[in-house]
């Protein structure tokens, strides 16, 4: 496997990050309605010996060519520094004026598809 294509393991925990903290396109009006609580990535990596002493540890691509003991696989969770209280308390005090019109989209995209009355 060529170097130049590998990626190590912090280069993609760093660019999953961005990639969750990264704003969508948004209409100024929208209004948040998901909140991840975790990510969970299951990898194949590969456990490199640096020239300075050091180990590096890279990513796998599908179908690398690396035999099958070279391979270990790892699982990385991350989560949020804030849970999702904590976020809507911030939520509600930087856009007081949107908070209810949050809470009614929340709750009609949450009872969609429910048919019973009186829920």
């Amino acid at each position: 496997m060529p170097e130049q294509n590998l990626i190590g393991l912090s280069e993609l925990i760093e660019q999953v990050k961005q990639e969750l903290l990264t704003k969508a396109p948004e209409n100024e009006n929208d209004i948040p309605l998901l909140s991840v609580d975790s990510v969970e990535l299951e990898l194949q990596v590969t456990v490199k010996n640096e020239a300075k002493g050091g180990i590096k540890i890279y990513v796998l691509e599908l179908g690398g060519g690396n035999s099958q003991d070279d391979v270990q696989k790892v699982k990385v969770k991350l989560s949020p520094l804030l849970n999702k209280e904590q976020m809507l308390g911030i939520y509600k005090k930087k856009y007081p004026e949107r908070w209810n019109e949050l809470l009614e989209t929340s709750t009609e995209g949450g009872m969609k598809g429910n048919e019973q009355p009186g829920f």
